[in-house]
């Protein structure tokens, strides 16, 4: 069986994307995955918290690249999303600069849950959408924005307003699926149930699509489904919604 290795750049009070993600590549029938995790220090999801775990980028990437791993994911989405549009792929392009820093003849591809998001809503063509977030209100504002500027309107959004990162991971389900029974939903494409790696949903999806009638995800489905086509492999992985139950098979990059 083919085996490939995922880096993932984790803040460090992160615990749900190293269970969701793996969850879902585990169960694929052709591949057989490995994860290996590089921790940046970010405890409060603020502006300041996230520009300081940014700023551990580069050594996050050289101890990832020491692992010759096949794909590193860059996973907090609102670290790139609270940026200046576009920030998604200047930060891709600098991690994989600073992989070639330290291996310059084979290192990773590179992906964040940021880019993996909007390449999932291309693939779904859910040009309008409707999300639950973690964030703070004006953070949350902020990736509302970002998703704007890259030509998807959002419909409706909650913020749920938690601060400390870890708390976010122990946000219970139905906190998550009451904020999204309360979305206007009638002009949306698609539902991204958690727009971040930190806080659990996959257990909702399947239950979420029934009950809503449209395409639901999550930045962890995301992820999973940018990683399996930036490495061309079959993104058909059953249980985990309607991204990941199409017949797309390989290829698109960001």
């Amino acid at each position: 069986m083919n085996r490939r290795r995922i880096g993932l750049i984790v803040p460090s009070s992160n615990t749900t994307v190293e269970t969701e993600l793996p969850a879902i590549l585990t169960q694929h029938p052709d591949v057989e995955f490995s994860f290996h995790s590089s921790r940046v220090a970010m405890t409060s999801v603020s502006p300041d918290g996230l520009a300081a775990m940014n700023a551990q980028r580069q050594r996050a990437s050289q101890e990832l690249a020491d692992a010759s791993t096949d794909l590193v994911l860059y996973a907090c989405l609102v670290a790139l999303m609270a940026g200046s549009s576009g920030e998604h792929r200047r930060a891709e392009g600098a991690i994989s600069g600073d992989l070639a820093q330290r291996d310059a003849h084979d290192h990773a591809q590179v992906r964040s849950s940021a880019g993996a998001l909007l390449e999932a809503l291309r693939a779904l063509d859910a040009r309008r959408v409707a999300l639950v977030t973690p964030y703070m209100r004006p953070l949350a504002q902020r990736v509302v924005s970002y998703l704007e500027a890259e030509g998807v309107e959002v419909v409706d959004w909650r913020a749920l307003e938690v601060e400390d990162n870890a708390a976010v991971g122990r946000i219970p389900g139905d906190q998550v699926l009451a904020a999204a029974r309360s979305l206007d939903l009638r002009d949306a494409d698609a539902l991204i149930l958690s727009c971040c790696v930190q806080m659990p949903s996959l257990p909702l999806i399947g239950d979420a699509e029934r009950e809503f009638g449209l395409p639901v995800l999550s930045a962890a489905t995301a992820g999973a489904f940018s990683i399996l086509r930036a490495l061309r492999l079959p993104t058909t992985i059953d249980g985990y919604g309607a991204l990941l139950n199409s017949p797309d098979a390989t290829a698109g990059s960001q």
